[in-house]
């Protein structure tokens, strides 16, 4: 074997078994979603194929997973686009706008995202109460706008630092407002990365547990993550088959939009690494 092939041996041998180290939890969580008893792995019992679990999840209402799933999808994809909106002006006006101190705008707003998230519920919890929003939308809605907006802030700064200025500059040469030169050239120029900062904005907000375990109180507005959890507490035992099923139809809508859009989700990420 010469030197070439086995450097493309090995590379391929470590490129499967990163894949299938990477996918052998997802394996398994599907496995035991279809599996009559998630403990056949143990030599006790033999593997039977059912679609219970699945059937339970989705057609049993006493565990209300279409609901948390409905919750989630709403309130991660209102969080997203206000997300992003806001990180869009906000970026706009660090890379165009003579602003004083904008690297230190940039460096305390990533520095007030560092707070965690147990460290600040308390606080969030009286003022939700004070307001009366525990248990509705926006008691998650305006907190998840608020944690995704420095990742999305950072993401749009670093994108729309490469659009030329000349842009900008033949617009008002035109005639234009800077806000129709934000919404007709600046907008429509970095919809690749406006869309790939959506995208990771939605996957953050609709994994989130902490805000969603203490702000909300029922399956009105409780989302996926949470009720998934708490699939112990409602039933007394450790529902495996059905935590796999719920976890497998949870995962579905982002590996589809991921698949769907992983594309302009590259050339939006990697466009604001490199210059030019």
């Amino acid at each position: 074997m010469t030197e070439e092939r086995l450097k493309l041996f090995l590379i391929l041998l470590g490129a499967l078994f990163m894949v299938g180290f990477c996918l052998m939890p997802f394996m398994y969580m599907g496995i035991i979603s279809v599996s009559s008893r998630p403990d056949f792995l143990s030599g006790e019992s033999l593997f039977k194929f059912t679609l219970k679990n699945y059937h339970a999840v989705l057609i049993m209402k006493s565990l209300h997973f279409l609901d948390y799933l409905r919750n989630s999808l709403i309130v991660s994809s209102i969080s997203a686009v206000f997300a992003v909106l806001i990180a869009g002006l906000a970026a706009y006006s660090i890379t165009r706008l003579p602003l004083p101190g904008k690297t230190l705008i940039l460096f305390f707003v990533l520095a007030v995202s560092m707070f965690p998230q147990i460290s600040l519920i308390g606080y969030l919890f009286k003022v939700m109460a004070r307001l009366g929003w525990i248990n509705t939308y926006n008691a998650l809605i305006l907190p998840y706008i608020a944690w995704i907006m420095p990742l999305s802030l950072w993401i749009l700064v670093s994108y729309f630092a490469q659009i030329p200025n000349e842009l900008d500059k033949a617009a008002l040469i035109d005639g234009a407002t800077r806000w129709q030169t934000l919404r007709k050239v600046i907008f429509p120029v970095a919809a690749p990365g406006l869309l790939s900062t959506g995208l990771l904005a939605f996957i953050f907000a609709f994994n989130e547990f902490m805000f969603a375990l203490m702000l909300t109180t029922n399956y009105k507005t409780r989302t996926t993550p949470v009720g998934i959890a708490l699939f112990q507490g409602l039933h007394g035992e450790i529902p495996w088959g059905n935590i796999m099923a719920a976890s497998v139809v949870t995962t579905i809508p982002v590996v589809i939009l991921t698949i769907a859009f992983q594309r302009r989700m590259i050339t939006g990420l990697t466009r604001g690494a490199v210059k030019g």
